[in-house]
């Protein structure tokens, strides 16, 4: 068992005094929760990551407070903007309740015990994810700010939601900066789960490797467009690519396909969604032909194309293709590519759901993207709707918005 006092940092009586330009302060009074290290102009101390940092206007006033990193480009993730504020265990507690209490509705749906609890500068928490798993909550962290401030946070997370078990997740860069004992364990509160964790979401099944799976064991945030397409899936062929460990899949199946063809290139993925489909099967007496393909998206789309196969609900739900503002053309013309494969696809009056999670291509570039793609191919989309964040993933600035979504029907354009 991890001792967090123990075993972690305390968190540093020090506080930096920084000095931002006009610019920074603009953003930090409109709502940004970043300082960027470029807007920096002075500090009282170098500091260490997870010292409070305060931050002062031109005329030496208090303007903000949030967490230091000296070694990251955003060097310093606000807590609070304003007039001065005591940051404290009590100032998180708060913070994790008004979280909390903006998910009531999940919290009290039996059907749904996977959702995301805490999303990051969202809920005024930036660089903290907390999502839950039944149980189970996995933190993870983006920026090592929240290492020493871990043990503050675990007692009101376990009176919130009485879990019996609390994962950490970090990145690399992080993980290195843990004592071995929590590098040995990602186990900080509780037993270490003996596999996977079981969760039901609006009443299906799935299982999350909370410990290694990707994120933290479930994409948590396309929940509501599951829902949404595994509602038009009656009687249909669906093709699923990208299908990580099968959520579409499983909705599909669910709403009374026919057949329901997964791809992903992970064989991982494939073989978690193959346990998906036969643990729903099994359970909800549903009875729908899945097949499976290990291969890159492209190839497997363009190979079922030159077999002439088509189907009546395509699914498009690629990872990033834009991590940084040099591979932006590359994903425009990644995603125009995925739409023209999808509409050759696709049978006539087929559905197509088309999603992405580039937050630096905008939802309206994306969706002008999809339909101009449609029309290059003589179709037009009709009975469009767009899809964003479930309720989970609140979005409180323009950066944070990273998900969009378009289901649509796909027909021939009028000559």
């Amino acid at each position: 068992m991890v001792n967090l006092e123990a075993d972690l940092p305390a968190p540093s009586k020090e506080r930096i005094a920084v000095h931002v330009t006009g610019d920074a302060l603009r953003q930090l009074r409109g709502g940004h929760p970043w300082i960027w290290d470029g807007s920096i102009v002075r500090v009282s101390a170098q500091g260490k990551a997870g010292d409070l940092a305060v931050i002062f206007d031109d005329k030496r006033k208090f303007a903000g407070i949030g967490l230091w990193d000296p070694h990251a480009p955003i060097a310093v993730r606000v807590l609070h903007r304003g007039s001065p504020q005591t940051i404290d265990a009590a100032f998180f507690a708060d913070k994790l309740l008004t979280a909390y209490t903006r998910r009531q509705r999940l919290h009290d749906d039996p059907h749904t015990t996977g959702y995301r609890l805490v999303h990051g500068e969202n809920d005024g928490l930036p660089g903290l994810v907390v999502d839950r798993y039944d149980s189970t909550l996995v933190i993870k962290l983006d920026s090592p700010v929240w290492v020493p401030h871990l043990h503050t946070l675990v007692e009101p997370l376990i009176e919130l939601t009485d879990a019996t078990r609390i994962v950490l997740r970090a990145s690399r860069r992080i993980i290195e900066r843990l004592p071995h004992v929590l590098r040995d364990s990602p186990t900080i509160f509780g037993a270490a789960p003996r596999g996977p964790i079981e969760f039901y979401e609006n009443g299906l099944v799935f299982e999350a490797d909370v410990e290694r799976g990707q994120k933290t064991g479930h994409f948590l945030d396309q929940r509501d467009n599951r829902q949404l397409i595994g509602d038009r899936c009656n009687d249909a062929h669906v093709l699923d690519v990208f299908c990580n460990t099968g959520g579409f899949s499983v909705y599909a199946a669910a709403g009374g396909a026919r057949s329901v063809h997964s791809v992903d290139v992970s064989h991982h993925a494939i073989k978690a969604t193959q346990r998906h489909i036969e643990i729903n099967c099994s359970g909800l007496g549903f009875d729908a032909r899945h097949t499976s393909q290990v291969a890159d998206a492209f190839e497997a789309m363009t190979e079922l194309a030159d077999r002439h196969q088509r189907f009546d609900v395509v699914i498009v739900d690629p990872p990033t293709f834009a991590p940084n503002t040099a591979s932006v053309p590359a994903a425009r013309h990644a995603y125009r590519r995925l739409t023209s494969l999808a509409v050759e696809l696709l049978a006539t009056g087929g559905t197509l759901l088309q999603a992405s999670c580039s937050s630096r291509i905008p939802a309206d570039e994306f969706h002008a993207l999809v339909t101009g793609e449609i029309a290059e191919n003589d179709m037009k989309a009709i009975n469009t709707i767009r899809t964003g964040h479930a309720v989970d993933h609140p979005i409180e600035f323009e950066q944070g918005a990273y998900l969009k979504a378009m289901l649509t029907q796909v027909v021939p354009a009028r000559r």
